[in-house]
């Protein structure tokens, strides 16, 4: 158990670092003038492979998630908590790939102070997860 869980916590700090970068770098985006076509370009090359990476990493956290969950038991109010708020994160990270759509469109229409507020909601996802996997107050 304790290997699957050692993979499940380095899957799930790998897809954070995903989600806390790319929109990192819709705030670039935001920000580069219309005519640095290659700056433009490089940020949104980074933003797919980012995106495509995270992807597989978050898959690989859930695996191990819930290889935890049924096979080995782990149950508690805690925990349905938690998987509302995996399931919240899996949808943000789902619109980050329709925000880069956007961007690749050339159809952004949010400032970077939109995109640096929505950089930061997947700090209070990991807040609150982390509370309710060491703390489980319910």
């Amino acid at each position: 158990m304790l290997w699957v869980k050692a993979f499940h916590i380095i899957f799930v700090v790998s897809w954070f670092a995903g989600l806390f970068y790319l929109p990192r770098i819709f705030v670039n985006l935001a920000m580069i003038p219309a005519d640095s076509v290659a700056e433009r370009d490089r940020l949104l090359l980074m933003g797919r492979k980012l995106y495509r990476f995270s992807m597989w990493i978050s898959l690989l956290a859930v695996l191990f998630g819930a290889w935890l969950w049924l096979g080995y038991g782990i149950t508690g109010n805690w925990l349905y908590a938690k998987l509302v708020l995996v399931l919240l994160l899996s949808g943000y990270h789902h619109y980050c790939v329709v925000l880069l759509r956007q961007f690749e469109q050339g159809r952004n229409t949010r400032s970077h102070v939109w995109y640096r507020v929505f950089n930061e909601l997947p700090v209070f996802g990991l807040m609150a997860v982390v509370i309710l996997v060491v703390v489980k107050p319910f």
